[in-house]
């Protein structure tokens, strides 16, 4: 516990904090102008930069996997909505696993290759929707030169897991 300042100690205090509060703003304004701090400035969103107005624009819209599959009915019950951010570091792969309830995301930077147990591939790149298989078995890897931002969504229950793994499967992920 600090001992009790006095009045010109807090004076001091505030003073010296405010400085150092308008110098990160003026720093933070520095970089604005510099176009430094825009997270549109550059990257996959650069193409938004000007917008003027609220655009709605739609990704994707289907019934079917990447692989072209049907997906599945709905769960009966009461749902369990599931966002994940996934990352994967550069050349990683996932295990040969399934999904046992629909899942959908967006690959937020790299690229991500499926491959599905019968040899099914897709190539997903950085902006890409992406509507993952329900069922089948299939993994995935990193193909890029930097890491895999990936967000994903599921129309889950509780208790249901996301994916199941499948050691099992020994064929290798190429």
């Amino acid at each position: 516990m600090q001992p009790d300042l006095t009045n010109d100690e807090m004076k001091t205090r505030r003073s010296a904090l405010r400085r150092r509060c308008l110098a990160m703003i003026g720093a933070a304004a520095l970089c604005v102008a510099a176009g430094c701090a825009s997270p549109c400035a550059d990257g996959p969103f650069a193409q938004y930069a000007a917008a003027k107005e609220v655009q709605k624009i739609e990704l994707k819209r289907t019934s079917q996997s990447w692989d072209g599959t049907q997906l599945p009915d709905y769960l009966q019950g009461k749902p369990e909505l599931v966002v994940m951010r996934y990352v994967f570091p550069v050349g990683s792969k996932l295990p040969w696993h399934h999904h046992p309830v629909i899942n959908y995301g967006i690959l937020q930077q790299g690229e991500l290759t499926i491959v599905g147990l019968e040899g099914q591939r897709q190539v997903v790149r950085a902006g890409d929707a992406i509507v993952e298989m329900v069922g089948p078995i299939h993994c995935g890897m990193n193909t890029g030169d930097k890491p895999i931002v990936l967000d994903m969504f599921y129309l889950a229950q509780e208790g249901v897991p996301l994916a199941v793994q499948h050691p099992e499967v020994q064929k290798p992920m190429e």
